[in-house]
């Protein structure tokens, strides 16, 4: 037992030299250039210097993240007079789901957020199945025009929505051919018909995304699927389809989120139909009809805080719950996506 030890220490002094690790670095730096003297010392500094740095980002990174978060919550479950009290900050003085209860009220939220899901959650399937069938095309199959057509594609990433709300609003208000035309502003054909044909929110880049994905899978693939007897319809919805599924559930992620957001295009084309985000954005006018019966009513900016606060909460919690439940998928379909290519 004592021999092998003596053994070890041994060998590890002969290794060493007999030098400490101290006195054997020491001796490396003199053996060195000046050059290499310096960018030895750089080093010892930058492994020194970039956990901190690591550590300042990543908690201010997370503090923007959290912040309005935990703020939200704050203000949820407070009574107004908390915020005109200066001594409270984070914890409310007075626990209450009183502007809760109140919030859901005037938001009408359960039947707005039934009337939310059936046009997010229907656009953005649609929406997803237009989009890749394009994206497929493009990837795939040479034809005259393809250049000019993917080129639409991209100026329609760049071209903001505002440009072509009037025309859209026109195309909608007078739908139709020749004499007979129909209203559609007000329903829901004014989201799905876009999505439909490839034209929704967003569209462009999903065409862009699932466009770069098709590009990177084998042609072999194809090659056998048209051997065994397939079509090029058979082939994409047989071969191509389940071996997309990961860029499919996160063009849909991205467009449920997109049309759940959405208030600008929805403004524009709906005045009786509500969704999420125009209740949000008309919550003063609602709350002081729906609780006091009065547009007129002055009521504390400080004091509306919790309201608009509680409204922010309820409109991101259902996508939030999402998130958590879909999270690994999500971040599998990012990294085997063209959004990394």
């Amino acid at each position: 037992m004592t021999d092998t030890g003596t053994a070890v220490v041994k060998s590890e002094s002969e290794i060493g030299g007999g030098l400490t690790p101290k006195e054997a670095k020491k001796k490396r730096m003199e053996s060195m250039t000046e050059q290499e003297r310096a960018y030895v010392r750089r080093k010892a500094v930058m492994d020194k210097v970039w956990p901190f740095f690591r550590f300042l980002i990543l908690f201010g990174l997370g503090f923007v993240i959290l912040y309005p978060l935990i703020y939200m919550v704050s203000c949820t479950f407070r009574e107004r007079s908390d915020m005109t009290d200066p001594t409270v900050m984070w914890i409310p003085r007075h626990y209450t789901l009183n502007v809760l209860k109140e919030t859901l009220t005037a938001m009408d939220f359960v039947n707005t957020l039934k009337t939310t899901l059936l046009l997010n959650i229907g656009c953005s399937l649609v929406q997803v199945v237009s989009c890749a069938i394009t994206g497929y095309g493009f990837a795939r199959f040479k034809f005259k025009g393809k250049g000019l057509l993917f080129g639409i594609v991209v100026m329609m990433i760049l071209v903001p929505t505002q440009v072509i709300s009037l025309p859209l609003y026109t195309q909608f208000r007078y739908f139709g051919f020749g004499s007979f035309s129909i209203n559609l502003i007000d329903t829901m054909w004014t989201m799905y018909l876009p999505a439909l044909t490839g034209n929704g929110i967003r569209s462009g880049l999903m065409i862009l995304i699932f466009r770069q994905f098709f590009k990177g899978l084998p042609r072999e693939l194809e090659d056998a699927a048209y051997i065994d007897g397939c079509g090029p319809f058979m082939t994409f919805v047989r071969v191509m389809v389940p071996n997309a599924a990961s860029s499919f559930l996160t063009v849909f992620l991205f467009s449920v989120v997109w049309y759940w957001n959405d208030y600008y295009v929805s403004s524009t084309f709906f005045t009786n139909t509500k969704t999420v985000a125009l209740m949000l954005q008309n919550l003063d006018t609602e709350l002081k009809l729906r609780l006091f019966n009065s547009a007129t009513v002055e009521i504390s900016p400080r004091e509306q805080i919790v309201w608009k606060e509680a409204g922010c909460l309820l409109s991101i919690t259902p996508i939030l719950v999402m998130y958590v439940f879909l999270q690994k998928y999500f971040t599998e379909g990012i990294e085997r996506s063209g959004l990394v290519a």
